[in-house]
């Protein structure tokens, strides 16, 4: 397992967020994260993409170690996140568990709870090893109209603690369109020299809280993120990533948004998902 523990204590967004592997077996894993201000929402929340960066972190080490060193490279194929409740000023831990192995795809479980046992997200996620192959070619990212309106809300959003030092920064955000960009720092890194999944799960969902606010506009209201599903579709390289999100489809408080992460050089679609966002007057 020492090549999964050096994933995780070698790679620069674990790194950054103060990510702690406490035990590994065959099945399953549990890792620990220490507060940090640096990881935090306003309120000292933690930020969701954290709760989703320990669910892959933690699914991925099971699943690299059933399928073995030599089954790389790999990414999560699918992802879903339900957030149970917020920690606040404290650490959480993270229990992955395996679920089923194939002979390239592992399925598993990851809780996250607060030391005292209060349950703040629940994931499963599908984890595919390559065995060496290459990616299919990656198709082009749908996009936007490229305007440039971060609107009311938009050029504050990089104060928030977390968002800010994953170097987030809002071009576009009105008419229940988003579009952000992350630019590649050494602190959005994984081991393998591309971007962390982690990071990316973490433009995601807030590229897709965006679109939400994006479409209702400032006030003074209470919102969190109850679900997010997603899928990257390759492991992402090192670039900058820009992600697109549209708000599909809304009720009196939930909110639908679709979002699209792409290389910002070339367009290349990585990622894919949905962030379902919640909105109370």
């Amino acid at each position: 397992m020492e090549f999964i523990r050096r994933w995780i204590e070698k790679s620069a967004y674990s790194v950054a967020l103060g990510v702690q592997l406490e035990e590994i077996t065959d099945d399953a894993a549990r890792l620990r994260l220490p507060y940090a201000d640096g990881n935090s929402n306003p309120g000292k929340a933690l930020h969701g993409g954290c709760a989703a960066s320990l669910a892959v972190i933690g699914a991925h080490a099971v699943a690299r170690g059933a399928m073995g060193a030599e089954s790389g490279p790999w990414h999560t194929a699918a992802l879903q996140v339900n957030y149970l409740a917020a920690a606040k000023d404290e650490a959480v831990v993270a229990e992955a568990r395996l679920l089923r192995r194939g002979k390239a795809l592992c399925f598993a479980e990851v809780d996250v709870r607060t030391e005292d046992a209060k349950p703040i997200a629940h994931a499963t996620v599908m984890v595919r090893g390559r065995f060496g192959a290459e990616p299919a070619l990656p198709s082009a990212a749908t996009g936007d109209a490229g305007e440039s309106d971060p609107g009311p809300m938009g050029p504050f959003i990089g104060r928030v603690p977390f968002i800010g030092n994953r170097g987030i920064a809002v071009e576009h955000m009105t008419g229940g369109r988003s579009r952000l960009i992350m630019p590649y720092r050494d602190g959005n890194g994984d081991e393998s020299g591309g971007v962390h999944e982690g990071a990316v799960l973490a433009l995601l969902d807030t590229t897709g809280a965006m679109a939400s606010w994006a479409e209702t506009g400032p006030g003074r209201y209470r919102a969190s993120t109850p679900s997010i599903q997603a899928q990257l579709l390759a492991p992402p390289p090192k670039d900058d990533l820009v992600a697109y999100g549209h708000l599909v489809q809304r009720d009196n408080e939930i909110l639908w948004s679709e979002v699209e992460v792409a290389g910002a050089s070339d367009g290349k679609l990585w990622a894919r998902g949905t962030v379902i966002y919640r909105i109370l007057t």
